[in-house]
């Protein structure tokens, strides 16, 4: 059984400061994208309902419980032995400290068309955001190496996500997470806006093939 420093995907390779650079402006992004969302009060990802959820529930933040779920979905790596790396750590930590940050300064506009517009935006950058962290390859999200963690056991990929964002979207929808018309548009525009953001920030040559699904970070 490999060891947790021989799980650790070593941080180098070529043009290692600008991919640094990318991964940091990616993560701030997404979490930029998160609290558009937020703010819009249309609905939000499936695990930002939950993240909700448990705010509205037993108090905290938004972007605390997001660190705080990313470091439990860490501990269940564990069994799994999923690789990870130093985007896998920033990822727990950034994006949620974004998500909060963002959030104090953004309007929570009442008029449906700026939520409409907010929510828009933030699918878009979150979108566009997910091109820039995977493309840095510096290790999977927490969430998304769960999925292909549990994925080698058995099932697909893409039947382990539904089953896991659903799982967490009711949880979350259950505790008084927003699940609305952006949760639906989220899951129905965000493959195609990651897509065209692999043609902006492409993967370096010499690193593995992309993975086939969306990150659920």
């Amino acid at each position: 059984m490999r060891t947790l420093e021989e799980l650790y995907i070593p941080t180098r390779g070529p043009r290692l400061g600008r991919r640094i650079t990318q991964l940091l402006i990616g993560l701030v992004a997404f979490g930029l994208g998160i609290a558009l969302m937020l703010q819009s009060r249309l609905g939000l990802t499936p695990w930002d309902v939950l993240h909700q959820g448990l705010a509205e529930r037993f108090g905290l933040t938004v972007g605390i419980w997001s660190i705080i779920v990313s470091a439990f979905v860490l501990l269940l790596w564990l069994p799994l032995r999923e690789r990870y790396g130093l985007g896998t750590l920033l990822n727990a930590i950034i994006i949620g400290l974004a998500i909060d940050g963002f959030a104090l300064i953004l309007p929570e506009p009442e008029a449906m068309a700026w939520r409409i517009l907010l929510l828009s935006a933030g699918i878009i950058t979150i979108g566009l955001a997910s091109g820039m962290y995977i493309g840095a390859h510096l290790g999977p999200g927490p969430r998304d190496g769960l999925m292909t963690g549990i994925a080698r056991l058995g099932p697909s990929v893409r039947l382990t996500r539904t089953v896991l964002e659903v799982v967490v979207l009711a949880a979350g929808w259950a505790m008084g997470g927003t699940f609305g018309i952006g949760t639906i548009a989220f899951a129905l525009l965000i493959g195609p806006i990651v897509q065209l953001s692999f043609r902006i920030w492409p993967l370096e040559q010499d690193h593995e093939p992309r993975p086939e699904t969306v990150k659920a970070r």
